[in-house]
């Protein structure tokens, strides 16, 4: 292992801490309390600051900013933190917020995220391992967001919404309402419109898995009953079943918003 190399031009300031093969380039700008782990890559004119943390081996590429203080204004200087999880790629224009009092001072991003050209994730959100954010998608303020979530390019997200692990948000839409673990959701005012099959298929879940997860989905939003009866009928129905489990648990967790329905039901 070797000591961070840091281009002339870079302005470091003192209490800052970078791990052992840090690659700092030309123009860059750090805060004195943030940490950058090891065999992290910083390409030029980026800024990191605030009380961030960076995992090893991410890279951020020209021009991102992240850890300036959070887009909202109840936000009076009080301290919170950014903390970004390992191997995550960060590229051009991206912006990230920590924290603040009203969600629990921490905005957290989870390892091997992939955050393409200007995405936000904004203060206090919550966001799993090997989240896809493509260009300009946005995360308002209090967003949870599952695993191996994917939001397309230009989707927004209103603030405490809630997508579910393995989901899928179509790009150029508005997510305003939370999305169940493995939907698809689409629209201006996005509706949830199926399950994400094509991910779950490179995900390697087996062809009984998949058949058991579209059984549940079709039960859940037919129009029969209302969603409680369905609901319950459901989780008699696939008891043992590991992935609905998830989807049920999602629905009967307490929320701040509606739930993400088709446009049918």
């Amino acid at each position: 292992m070797s000591q961070p190399t840091i281009d002339p031009t870079a302005v470091v300031a003192e209490g800052a801490e970078l791990g052992d093969d840090v690659e700092v380039g030309a123009f860059c700008v750090l805060g004195a309390d943030i940490k950058i782990a090891d065999q992290c890559r910083l390409h030029s004119h980026v800024v990191v600051t605030g009380r961030t943390s960076l995992g090893e081996g991410c890279e951020i590429f020209p021009f991102a900013s992240i850890g300036h203080i959070p887009q909202d204004q109840k936000f009076q200087g009080e301290e919170s933190q950014l903390v970004i999880g390992p191997h995550c790629t960060i590229r051009e224009h991206v912006t990230m917020n920590p924290g603040t009092t009203g969600g629990g001072g921490v905005t957290r991003v989870g390892a091997h995220g992939l955050f393409m050209v200007g995405s936000h994730v904004a203060h206090d959100c919550q966001v799993g391992d090997r989240v896809i954010l493509a260009n300009n998608a946005t995360l308002a303020g209090h967003c949870v967001i599952g695993d191996h979530v994917i939001l397309g390019g230009l989707s927004a997200v209103h603030q405490f919404v809630r997508i579910g692990p393995h989901a899928f948000i179509g790009g150029m839409s508005g997510v305003e309402n939370d999305v169940i673990p493995f939907g698809v959701a689409i629209g201006d005012r996005a509706s949830l419109s199926d399950l994400n099959i094509v991910g779950l298929k490179r995900r390697g879940f087996s062809r009984e898995e998949i058949h058991s997860l579209r059984n549940a989905y079709r039960l859940l939003f037919s129009n029969e009953g209302t969603l409680k009866e369905r609901l319950i009928d459901v989780e008699a129905m696939f008891a043992d079943d590991a992935g609905v489990r998830q989807i049920i648990d999602f629905i009967n967790e307490r929320s701040d918003r509606a739930l993400c329905m088709p446009k049918s039901s």
